[in-house]
């Protein structure tokens, strides 16, 4: 656990932190930050490293109260612990790549202003471990703020201290040193090295640009999450836009859009959280409590052949399925509670019934993980529910999850025989009811497993990874699944509302897993807190990476750098996994008065419903007809219920902002189709004449999303796609014979059930390789 060590004042609301966490010690470079969350309500806080020391397996880090976040942080005393401390993540220093001979014939000048004085530190003294040369400055409003000034003293050749009231050193700015050093004592450098705040940086390049000094300033005050999934740290650098947690956080201080870094710095400032939503509670089972006990007293009023209170009950008429209750969508669209209630026992026996066994089943044709439908489908014709479950848990690690997002009506119902004649069984609805079942009678399923003396790894825990390694832990195998986030579930935790997939049924899903002997290591980041090629020579006979497809799309129009201008992953996880939405935490999120969504697949709709929960009025903005909407009918059946609009063949060209950097309208085009592009569907093509703007306050990316670079780059021989992919033949191995892969990292974003059918595949490719190996 982040046990903090050691606490020490270092200046007013500046405090330095020493916290036990010996992987992160064991990989910490220059120049790399960690996230930090204090406890279950707090943010996720981007921390540059100042110190790491591998033989007390300890980080330093300085935090400066002064935001409610931080000043929570520093509340903390020695010998407490943080719920999370994440990392390292980031590149390191660009000079930790460098040969030290080179680096000998150069000069570096580090600045450093107020809290971005300690990260100075382990830069420094990489220079003086390895024998070379370097002059700080380090600026401070007055002597009391002053801070590490003998540890910097003791790896520098020069140590220059600035206040701005001359009550210490020189007085006045850093850049006003610089000016006294390159000018009056005629110091030559090669290279400068900025780290403060973003108004010093600004004008400490300013400054070094007239001498055409190189300089190389941390963009870490702009991070929000620091894992790449959530695109909040963009940043426009040469024209271009960059993300300072993946492609940084150094970047060539010259090139960078200070100005508008700036106002994306201020984006929650100030920030008023969205009122809490009434009633909220988290607990799925209080959602469909009433109304299961409602139908059951109705059920018992005309009783046939009743099994353990349940009336077996055949469908009067086969080839029309017994409909789902759902809340009321003018209430659904108000609270975070679960849109579908679920059938009851009677209804589900009813529904089940319908089911004609088929000899053939073209519905487990249909289904990527092979579920014997006919087999659950039939115990739950005869009200044998815990036995539908141990069926299900054969095929499936997921069925409480499959059942709600899985897309049934593409898959395993489209190919139903009574969808010939009516309405395809709800096979998708009886696999949430058998696994809901199970859950709130406290059924499991008693596995007598034979342990192999073989560990396998498994990078991920999303619906790959978390399939993956329930299949390979019921053959026996030692697994551990590491996951970046503190919560297990990847996707289907972060990216997935309550109201579609509760918290709660994912975590009893984790735990099911891992009663099967798995063991998780959150909060390490591989590829950063350790790699791919070190979990092999821990002992790990093979890797299974499904981390995913975290890395956000946006369109390359103007204005996606305005303050109001998120990726759905942003928004989703800020509200999904950090739960901005409730007053008890601190995360915020910022919605105005209209918000457009741009896109139009399951993503899209997520995003519009939850933003329509904050109370804005909400457009998807598509630029196709309603015919080519990648999203679930089902989804947007409900997206409509609730009230959100719909703007087909429309296509966003700039996003327009006020005078403070924040958005007030989209200007767009409306499109008409053309012949049909490379994935089948009708190609828009813009309307001449047709551009108008149009007022929006928020405007949410949901545009699809890309594998982070992360383990691709820190892993040796692994080949990729052009476009980030991990490639991988039939059997999901990699070029790496011990490594496999499936799920987004693979194809990018995709379904649910196809990751967890990558993952299943993948299971019986490593078991295969490591009984022949």
């Amino acid at each position: 656990m982040p046990k903090i060590l050691r606490k020490e004042l270092l200046a007013p609301n500046i405090y330095l932190f020493d916290v036990y966490a010996p992987k992160i010690a064991a990989s910490a470079k220059p120049g790399q930050f960690i996230i930090l969350i204090a406890d279950k309500y707090s943010e996720r806080i981007p921390l540059t490293i100042s110190d790491y020391d591998l033989d007390r397996g300890s980080v330093q880090i300085v935090v400066q109260a002064s935001g409610e976040s931080t000043k929570k942080i520093c509340e903390f005393e020695e010998g407490e612990e943080f719920k999370d401390f994440v990392g390292p993540l980031g590149h390191a220093s660009e000079f930790c790549n460098m040969d030290i001979s080179e680096l000998k014939d150069k000069k570096y000048l580090f600045v450093a202003g107020g809290v971005g004085t300690a990260p100075v530190y382990p830069q420094a003294k990489f220079f003086k471990d390895n024998g070379l040369s370097c002059d700080i400055i380090i600026g401070a409003k007055s002597e009391e703020f002053v801070i590490l000034e003998e540890e910097l003293k003791s790896v520098c050749d020069n140590l220059y201290i600035t206040t701005d009231d001359g009550s210490y050193g020189f007085k006045g700015m850093v850049t006003d040193k610089i000016v006294d050093l390159v000018e009056n004592e005629k110091k030559h450098y090669d290279q400068v090295v900025s780290i403060g705040p973003m108004i010093m940086m600004k004008f400490v390049c300013l400054t070094t640009e007239k001498y055409n000094l190189p300089t190389i300033v941390s963009l870490n005050p702009i991070m929000v999450d620091g894992t790449g999934m959530c695109g909040a740290c963009r940043v426009t650098i040469d024209g271009k836009t960059k993300f300072a947690c993946v492609d940084g956080p150094e970047f060539d201080g010259h090139k960078v859009d200070f100005d508008s870094a700036m106002k994306r710095q201020r984006q929650y400032i100030d920030n008023k959280k969205s009122e809490h939503i009434a009633d909220h509670h988290c607990t799925m089972d209080l959602a469909v409590g009433d109304h299961l006990a409602e139908k059951d007293a109705q059920d018992k009023n005309n009783l046939g052949e009743v099994k353990d209170g349940v009336e077996i009950k055949k469908a009067e008429d086969r080839f029309k399925r017994v409909e789902v209750a759902e809340q009321d969508p003018d209430v659904s669209n108000k609270n975070f509670e679960e849109v579908c209630l679920g059938y009851t026992p009677q209804e589900a026996v009813i529904e089940a019934s319908r089911c004609l066994n088929c000899k053939k089943p073209f519905c487990v044709e249909g289904c990527p993980v092979s579920i014997d439908i006919p087999g659950f489908v039939k115990e739950i014709a005869n009200a044998n529910f815990e036995q539908a479950y141990k069926v299900l848990s054969l095929y499936t690690s997921l069925p409480a999850v499959c059942g709600r997002v899985c897309p049934q009506e593409t898959q395993c119902e489209q190919r139903c025989v009574l969808a010939n004649r009516g309405d395809a069984l709800s096979i998708g609805k009886l696999e949430r009811f058998t696994a809901d079942y199970a859950r709130r009678h406290q059924k499991s399923t008693k596995l007598d497993i034979k342990k192999l003396d073989k560990k396998v790894a498994v990078v991920g825990a999303g619906p790959a990874g978390l399939t993956c390694a329930g299949e390979l832990a019921k053959m026996g195998y030692d697994v551990t699944v590491f996951e970046a986030l503190h919560e297990s579930g990847g996707v289907l935790i972060y990216g997935i509302p309550e109201f579609r997939l509760p918290d709660e049924v994912v975590s009893h899903e984790v735990e099911n897993i891992k009663n099967l002997g798995v063991k998780f290591e959150n909060d390490t980041v591989i590829g950063r807190t350790i790699t791919v090629d070190e979990l092999i020579e821990d002992g790990f006979e093979a890797v299974f990476i499904g981390s995913g497809a975290g890395l956000p799309k946006f369109m390359n129009i103007p204005g996606e750098n305005l303050n109001g201008v998120y990726s759905a992953n942003e928004f989703l996880t800020r509200n999904n996994l950090m739960r901005s939405f409730d007053d008890d935490y601190d995360t915020p999120v910022n919605v105005g008065e209209k918000v457009a969504v741009i896109g139009g697949g399951n993503v899209a709709m997520d995003a519009a419903r939850v933003a329509k929960r904050l109370g804005a009025d909400v457009s998807i903005v598509y630029r196709r007809t309603e015919a080519e909407l990648p999203a679930r009918t089902e989804e947007v059946h409900h997206a409509k219920e609730e009230g959100i609009k719909f703007e087909m063949l429309t296509a966003p060209t700039e996003i327009l902002g006020d005078e403070n950097g924040w958005v007030k309208s989209i200007k767009a085009v409306r499109n008409e189709l053309g012949e049909p592009d490379a994935s089948g569907r009708r190609r828009p093509v813009k309307i001449e004449g047709s551009e108008f703007e149009e007022e929006f306050q928020t405007v949410i990316m949901a545009l699809g999303t890309n594998p982070n670079p992360l383990i691709s780059s820190t892993t040796k021989n692994l080949k990729i796609e052009d476009w980030g992919g991990i490639i991988v033949n039939e059997e999901s191995q990699t070029s790496r014979e011990e490594i496999f892969a499936g799920g987004d990292a693979v194809t990018g974003a995709a379904t649910v059930i196809l990751a967890m059918g990558a993952g299943k595949n993948a299971a019986k490719s490593i078991d295969e390789f490591l009984r022949n190996k």
